[in-house]
């Protein structure tokens, strides 16, 4: 749902603000800068998980890769694809949690908000007290 022009403008107002009071927390949340990594981290973990794939079924399918009775490479395959998928949650639960961990940092400081974020807070407050 796209923004009234009202709320656009106080937007624009508060992304100001931020800029002036802490310009440089305010470049490090710059959205494209979080997602860049995050879904590079994820298509390694996706890919890592594929081949970890790969070679858990390779290893049961040749037996020639069994050492002493043990599939030595579907085991190689299934810690491959472990931490494929590892890699994988964590990029995504940090690029979903980047948004609510600047949150939490801009509320751990109330002492040093400015008048005019503490009136932009209330006036957010009221709006949704009101709905």
């Amino acid at each position: 749902m796209p923004l009234s022009e009202h709320e656009q403008r106080l937007l624009d107002q508060i992304e100001r603000a931020l800029y002036a009071e802490d310009p440089k927390f305010a470049s490090t949340v710059r959205g494209a800068r979080l997602r860049r990594p995050s879904r590079r981290r994820r298509l390694q973990g996706a890919a890592l998980f594929v081949v970890g794939v790969a070679l858990l079924v390779l290893g049961v399918v040749v037996q020639d890769f069994w050492f002493g009775g043990f599939p030595a490479v579907s085991l190689l395959g299934f810690l491959v694809m472990f931490f494929g998928a590892l890699i994988t949650l964590t990029a995504i639960r940090r690029g979903n949690d980047g948004a609510a961990q600047a949150e939490g940092d801009s509320k751990s400081r109330p002492a040093g908000r400015s008048n005019f974020s503490q009136r932009m807070e209330e006036r957010f407050r009221k709006r949704f007290e009101q709905d």
